[in-house]
């Protein structure tokens, strides 16, 4: 794990197990609406033992993470453009998920050549919410979450390859959301990330901006972003003559457990080819 200075506060990342190591390539994983960097610990601990610096955030004030927690998506990948900065990165790769991605597609628009490869998994431009589950997420967070963890997954246990035979995946989802919630008393992040997503309308200006290779992870069961909601991301990133690959997945919404080995060959494949 790593506690970065960031803005006066800490930022927390977590390493994959390895101490940071300036001669390796470094990638820096952003999570979605109420989730942490825990969510991508199969990828990560998988890419920090074979050659990688691997930094999966807490955004701020998610988490571990100090600060205020971001209010649009360009808040947000302002951190992100900051957390390169606190440690002297000349490049490294972003990779988000759900909200996450959004953040990446716009860090890596302002980052530019500081951007080596970018991959977006479970992502949609717009990324709208119905006001329901906005007002839910407010007023009723319980509710929206129960909500979001039964549309999010594709199956309520894992493969064994996932996080073990037995594990209740609902109710790991449930908890973490519950943590992430009560991680911040002054801010309902929940809220504030999805009013974020419904609000972001750089998108295809982004994606006309990046000078890397985009890798699109998308789920074919997934009903928080489906596949059909990338389309515009994808078709302007074809336009603008971007190197783009699009791998479809077997599962809902949470790709990196529900899909493990899939989700991490599209990532070793794509991270393979230095840019």
């Amino acid at each position: 794990m790593m506690d970065i200075a960031l803005n006066g506060q800490t930022l927390y990342a977590y390493t994959g197990g390895k101490p940071f190591n300036p001669a390796q390539p470094t990638a820096v994983f952003i999570h979605g609406v109420l989730n942490d960097h825990s969510v991508w610990i199969l990828q990560t601990r998988f890419l920090a033992h074979h050659g990688w610096n691997v930094l999966a955030i807490d955004l701020p004030g998610h988490g571990r993470s100090g600060g205020e927690a971001p209010a649009s998506v360009e808040q947000a990948a302002d951190a992100v453009a900051a957390l390169l900065d606190a440690l002297g990165l000349k490049q490294a790769a972003l990779i988000g998920h759900s909200w996450g991605s959004l953040i990446a597609l716009e860090a890596a628009a302002r980052l530019g050549e500081r951007v080596s490869h970018l991959v977006l998994v479970g992502t949609a431009f717009p990324m709208k919410v119905s006001p329901a589950l906005i007002d839910a997420s407010l007023n009723q967070p319980m509710k929206a979450l129960a909500m979001v963890n039964v549309f999010s997954r594709s199956t309520l246990a894992p493969p064994p390859s996932a996080l073990g035979p037995g594990t209740w995946v609902y109710g790991g989802g449930m908890a973490l959301g519950k943590r992430v919630l009560a991680s911040n008393t002054q801010v309902n992040v929940f809220h504030r990330g999805f009013v974020a997503c419904d609000s972001y309308a750089n998108g295809e200006t982004a994606m006309a901006q990046i000078t890397c290779p985009v890798l699109f992870v998308l789920g074919a069961q997934d009903q928080m972003t489906p596949p059909k909601a990338a389309q515009g991301l994808i078709g302007a990133g074809r336009t603008a003559g971007k190197t783009l690959q699009v791998v479809n997945v077997p599962c809902g919404h949470h790709q990196m457990t529900e899909a493990p080995e899939e989700t991490l060959a599209a990532l070793r494949s794509f991270l393979s080819v230095r840019a």
